[in-house]
C-alpha cells in the first residue's frame, strides 16, 4: 500500500474517533443541546449548570474512558496475536483478565465479612481495583516465571490458559457460596461498564494506558522480528526472554488496568487487530499499533454510543455490544482460514 494513502487512512480514523466522541457525548437521557456542550468543554461555561455536571462529571469521563479501554485491549491483542502467531489470540488470553476478576471476586465475595468487620466498604470502586491490579500482577509473575524455564511458545499459550481456567473456576466457587447482594454487584461488574469511572480514577487509567501504549511502540521491531518466528529471531540476534518480558508486561499493564476500571469486556482485544490488518494490507507493526489504537479507541466508543440505546433511558452492558460486534469478525476469521487450509 502506498505510504500517502497510509497517511490518508490514518487521518481518516482519526476523523472517525472525533465523530464518534462527540456523538458519544451527544447521547443520554439528557438532551444536551451541541453548542452548550462545545462551550462545557473550550469554555468550562454552559447556560445551565446541570448540563455542565453532566459533561464534566459523567459524558466526558466516559467517552475518555472508551477511547483508553478501546487502545489498550486492541493493542494488547495484536501483541500477543503476533507473539503466539495465533489469529485468535486475545488480550486474556494469559489469563490476566481471569487474575483480575478472581481479585475482584475475592474483594466483594470472598472477604466481604472481614472487610465489613473492619469497616472497609468491599464494594468501593479503589478496593475493586487494586484487587484487580493484583490479581492480574499474581498470574503474569507465574507467566514469567514459566517463560524463564520453557522456550516454546505454545506451551505458554496453553499454561497461560490453564491459569485462566483455574481463576474461573475459583471465582465460580466463590460466586456458589455468595451472599445473593455480593453476587449481584460481582455480576453487575462483569458484564462491563465505563460509566464507573470518576475523573481521579481517569487520571490513573490515562497514565497506565499511557505507559502500556509506551512499552508496545517501543516493541514494534521485536514484534516484526517475532512474526517471523522464534528461530529466525534468535538468528537475528534478538533477546527473546527480554522481548516477551517487555510485550507480556505491556499486555498485562493494559489488559489489566482496563479489567480493574472498567472490568472485563471481551472480544475487542480478538477482532480490532484483525480489521485492521484488512484495512491497512499490512503487517508491519511501526503502523499497525498506531492503527490498532485509533480502530479500538473508534469501535469502542461505537459500542458506548449503542449501548445507551439512543433515545432510551436504558443502557446495556458494554460487553454484549462488543461481542455483537466481535463476534461476526471472528467467525470471519473461522472461516478464511479454514478455506486457506483446503486450499494448501
Amino acid at each position: 500500500m502506498d505510504k500517502s494513502l497510509k497517511i490518508i487512512l490514518l487521518l481518516v480514523l482519526v476523523c472517525l474517533v472525533l465523530f464518534f466522541f462527540i456523538a458519544d457525548i451527544l447521547i443520554g437521557p439528557v438532551k444536551v443541546p451541541f453548542k452548550d456542550i462545545v462551550d462545557v468543554i473550550f469554555a468550562g461555561e454552559s447556560a445551565n449548570p446541570a448540563w455542565k455536571t453532566i459533561i464534566i462529571d459523567f459524558r466526558l469521563p466516559k467517552a475518555l474512558t472508551a477511547v483508553l479501554a478501546g487502545a489498550a485491549l486492541s493493542v494488547s491483542g495484536l501483541q500477543m496475536q503476533t507473539v503466539f502467531r495465533n489469529p485468535l489470540a486475545g488480550p486474556y488470553v494469559l489469563g490476566i483478565s481471569s487474575g483480575a476478576s478472581l481479585g475482584v471476586a475475592l474483594v466483594i465475595i470472598g472477604f466481604s465479612p472481614l472487610f465489613e468487620q473492619a469497616n472497609v466498604n468491599p464494594l468501593s470502586t479503589w478496593a475493586q481495583i487494586i484487587a484487580a491490579w493484583i490479581g492480574a500482577a499474581v498470574v503474569l509473575l507465574l507467566i514469567m516465571a514459566v517463560s524463564l524455564r520453557v522456550r516454546d511458545i505454545m506451551t505458554i499459550l496453553i499454561l497461560g490458559v490453564l491459569f485462566g481456567s483455574a481463576t474461573s473456576a475459583i471465582v465460580s466457587i466463590l460466586q456458589y457460596f455468595s451472599h445473593q447482594s455480593h453476587l449481584k454487584a460481582f455480576v453487575v461488574w462483569s458484564m462491563g461498564n465505563l460509566g464507573n469511572v470518576t475523573n481521579d480514577q481517569l487520571t490513573v487509567l490515562l497514565v497506565t494506558v499511557m505507559a502500556g501504549l509506551t512499552m508496545a511502540f517501543l516493541s514494534g521491531k521485536m514484534l516484526n522480528v517475532m512474526l517471523l518466528g522464534e528461530a529466525y529471531a534468535r538468528s537475528m540476534g534478538l533477546n527473546i526472554l527480554l522481548s516477551r518480558t517487555i510485550i507480556f508486561l505491556s499486555t498485562s499493564i493494559l489488559a489489566g488496568s482496563v479489567t480493574a476500571f472498567c472490568g472485563p469486556i471481551g472480544f475487542i482485544g480478538i477482532a480490532v487487530p484483525h480489521l485492521t490488518r484488512m484495512i491497512f494490507k499490512s503487517a508491519d507493526h511501526r503502523l499497525l499499533i498506531p492503527a490498532v489504537v485509533l480502530t479500538g479507541g473508534a469501535v469502542m466508543l461505537l459500542s458506548d454510543f449503542l449501548s445507551q440505546l439512543p433515545g432510551s433511558e436504558y443502557t446495556l452492558p458494554i460487553n454484549s455490544v462488543t461481542a455483537l460486534l466481535g463476534i461476526p469478525i471472528v467467525i470471519w476469521i473461522i472461516f478464511r482460514n479454514q478455506k486457506i487450509s483446503a486450499i494448501n
